[in-house]
């Protein structure tokens, strides 16, 4: 799963709040980055589930900052992520 995160989210924590939460709902692999046009990407690989349950928390207004909206698409796993890192 590749989501895009957008609002006011660089700067405020949003990385380290998501690779917490990444790590907090287990069994996930993958990455959290900020992307030159304000938003962050999350990719998230692991149990349909565990990935709905990371966009759940994306969007709960429980976050560093403010998310104004999240899209995500779904495809097949690719691998060779070493858990869950920030970039």
């Amino acid at each position: 799963m590749t989501a895009w995160v957008r609002g006011r989210v660089q700067g405020v924590g949003f990385r380290w709040w998501t690779r917490v939460a990444a790590l907090e709902i287990g069994g996930l692999r993958g990455y959290v980055s900020n992307l030159a046009d304000g938003r962050v990407q999350v990719v998230a690989e692991g149990a349909k589930d565990r990935c709905e349950r990371l966009l759940d928390w994306l969007r709960g207004g429980e976050t560093p900052g403010r998310v104004d909206g999240v899209t995500e698409i779904w495809g097949e796993p690719r691998g060779g992520y070493d858990g869950f890192s920030t970039r």
